[in-house]
């Protein structure tokens, strides 16, 4: 099979998605974060549809100052020492901590005032919300969607060691996952030399007569700029291992690669390893260190 037919195979047979279950929402994370401060949630639902919110919140914060670690929800953030710009003229700034559980009239003033100028004030006035913790759960979903950029990698990751564990169950080899100059060093007494001597590689695989394998994993499901970059920096990663005796093995995946084939075709055609999920499914990677 000739080099530009086995590039046409991984450009084929890449993966629209690896959206699992998983991806969407992080139920269990979200539960983890409102449990905590759940009380302190149904303390605040007091304050719902109150005129006179300020005084309320005076009075409320007094008598439970536990409510104020869980103000910074309401506002999307999870730094609870907030410094907020409130004359761009002269750059004066107002800063509130909302970790307290002692307060001082000026700073229940301080706070209370915090509560109408971010206008959670108006909104529990007007009951635009109707139950804090509910609001909040939507708040934390919201937030959770953020971190599906790295469930999407995590999940590669996760396809690709199962792979690997296989292949190091049936042929008798052995790997570490997120490997360190100082990890190959304590787990084989292998020493390579590395710029960053904490610097991880996601897979190492040790084959026959000490021979490491370094393995790099990614997933693109859309395109941009920083594919090329990728593309580029794995050339020359491929190469720094190479001078060293060692094999580079690049496995990425998604529709994002058709948008920018190029800088892939580059790096191929320096003669450089480059999988897909596809292609470890029907055994590519043992035959690359066998």
């Amino acid at each position: 099979m000739t080099i530009d037919s086995l590039f046409n195979i991984f450009i084929n047979t890449l993966k629209n998605t690896l959206k699992t279950w998983d991806y969407y929402v992080n139920w269990d994370r979200i539960v983890k974060n409102i449990e905590p401060i759940e009380k302190e949630l149904n303390l605040l639902n007091s304050l719902i549809g109150k005129t006179n919110i300020k005084e309320e919140f005076i009075r409320l914060m007094k008598e439970y100052p536990n409510i104020l670690k869980a103000i910074p929800i309401l506002l999307a953030i999870r730094e609870d020492k907030i410094e907020v710009l409130i004359d761009v003229r002269n750059f004066i700034y107002e800063r509130y901590n909302l970790n307290k559980t002692e307060i001082t009239n000026k700073e229940t003033k301080q706070l209370s005032d915090f509560i109408i100028n971010s206008g959670l004030g108006e909104m529990l006035t007007n009951r635009k919300i109707k139950s804090i913790v509910d609001y909040v759960l939507g708040v934390e979903v919201g937030m959770d969607t953020n971190a599906r950029k790295n469930r999407g990698g995590t999940i590669m990751e996760n396809i690709v060691e199962m792979h690997i564990a296989d292949l190091c169950n049936t042929m008798g080899y052995d790997y570490i996952k997120q490997g360190t100059k100082n990890k190959i060093k304590e787990k084989w007494n292998i020493d390579i030399v590395i710029e960053e001597s904490e610097r991880s590689i996601d897979f190492v695989i040790k084959g026959k007569s000490n021979k490491l394998y370094f393995i790099e994993v990614n997933f693109y499901g859309g395109g941009g700029s920083k594919l090329k970059a990728t593309a580029g920096e794995y050339r020359k990663m491929a190469e720094y291992w190479k001078k060293q005796g060692f094999v580079f093995i690049w496995i990425t995946d998604g529709k994002g690669w058709k948008t920018t084939v190029k800088p892939l075709k580059e790096y191929y055609d320096d003669g450089n390893f480059l999988l897909n999920i596809s292609m470890l499914s029907n055994g590519y990677l043992k035959d690359i260190i066998e």
